[in-house]
């Protein structure tokens, strides 16, 4: 995708406004260099070994066991677990099953219900539309949503949304109920007369209804459905035929058994009860951009390759590597200090130098620029401790396979 860029001014009005209330740390971060980015060579995934790519083929079975006893324990139902370096995946299993119900296996392409990790996509959206002059990180989004227009959201930026530092505290995903014939632009519209709660700039809060309205402006901006423009601007290109935004007149075809049922909670037996289930009603009759993805272990390593290729992947140019480098540096300071800080950027959570996301339903997936690594936990078992110890054990057995294998 070759773009042109526009360069667009910046009120001197906006330029006062900025140098009161962003803090220091948003304006560090854009001089922040995204670890590894300009080493990295351009490397379309391959299954290999292990040994190839220096990592220990016996540690990596130690992180995979973790999942297994999980399952046999009964912690979780299923899970997929994908670990590449250089290029190379080096370890791709399905364990345990993706609906006991029906009596179906975890397999390694199963799809999942990716939640919040849609976010890391919905911003690639956002980028994109920067690179071809259409938004700009500074733009207010009272620009395009006259809703927005009042002392409470006039203030508020793209670049704010993406960082979760818009000041916004609105819980829910959208104001319910919902307006008469809804779509994702009318009721993210309707956020504006709520606005902020706090200053614009100063402080992070994870805020779902930010990333909708982020959404609608991808749609405003494009011209385009929100699931139309990532399909022709990020699935198609990098040909992740997995994956595409949910609503409720989506037709999943046959592809609805290599879904899983989501497991929320435990019954009176203690044993996981189905909640989410695949092909079951959808709760919004448009895609969100808050979450709603359904994707695959191997289309999510695809994304995040294309990630630390700098923003292209098997000849496709999806991003330039400067926008690749301003979303993986930090923006807004979220907690910890020194070596344990973790920021977010625009679309991602930066810590220890890797960045990621998590998704409620129980997918989490890291990228780290400086070992050449992705690392891809999927379940669909969000109270299984998926994001808890269990996981942070296994990011530390991948890393150690590569302590263990050589450079």
């Amino acid at each position: 995708m070759k773009v042109s860029r526009r360069v667009r001014g910046i009120p001197a009005a906006r330029w006062l406004f900025l140098a009161i209330i962003l803090p220091s740390t948003i304006l560090a971060g854009a001089t922040w260099s995204a670890p590894g980015l300009a080493a990295q060579e351009a490397r379309t995934l391959s299954y290999g070994e292990p040994e190839e790519v220096g990592m220990s083929r016996a540690v990596l079975e130690g992180a995979l066991g973790l999942y297994h006893e999980a399952v046999e324990r009964g912690d979780i139902v299923g899970a997929v677990l994908l670990v590449a370096r250089k290029g190379k995946i080096v370890l791709h299993e399905a364990v345990g099953m993706r609906d006991k119900e029906r009596g179906l296996p975890m397999e390694r392409n199963s799809m999942f219900r990716m939640a919040s990790n849609t976010k890391p996509v919905v911003a690639t959206a956002v980028a994109q539309l920067v690179e071809e002059g259409k938004l700009s990180y500074d733009d207010l989004v009272r620009e395009y949503i006259p809703e927005w227009d009042n002392y409470r959201a006039g203030f508020i930026t793209v670049g704010h949304l993406l960082s979760h530092s818009s000041g916004l505290r609105i819980p829910t995903l959208f104001l319910q109920p919902l307006g008469e014939n809804p779509t994702l632009r009318s009721e993210s519209a309707r956020f504006g007369a709520i606005g902020a709660e706090v200053t614009p700039g100063e402080t992070y809060s994870y805020n779902n209804p930010g990333y909708n309205t982020l959404g609608a402006l991808v749609e405003i901006a494009s011209g385009q459905l929100l699931e139309d423009r990532l399909m022709e601007t990020v699935y198609g290109p990098l040909g992740m035929a997995d994956s595409y935004n949910h609503h409720a007149a989506h037709e999943v075809g046959g592809k609805v058994d290599r879904m899983g049922a989501v497991y929320y909670q435990r019954g009176p037996d203690g044993d996981w009860t189905p909640g989410g289930t695949p092909g079951g009603p959808v709760a919004f009759p448009f895609a969100r951009a808050s979450g709603g993805m359904i994707s695959s272990a191997w289309d999510y390593a695809v994304f995040s390759q294309m990630f630390l290729n700098g923003g292209t992947y098997d000849g496709a140019e999806i991003l330039t590597p400067e926008s690749v480098e301003l979303m993986t540096s930090p923006k807004i300071h979220i907690g910890g200090e020194g070596d344990a800080a973790s920021h977010y950027g625009y679309g991602w959570r930066l810590a220890d130098g890797t960045y990621g996301h998590g998704g409620s339903d129980g997918t989490n997936a890291w990228l780290d620029p400086d070992r050449e690594i992705i690392g891809i936990v999927f379940t669909q078992t969000p109270r299984g401790d998926n994001r808890g110890t269990r996981l942070e054990r296994f990011r530390e057995l991948v890393n150690l396979a590569l302590e263990g294998g050589g450079s």
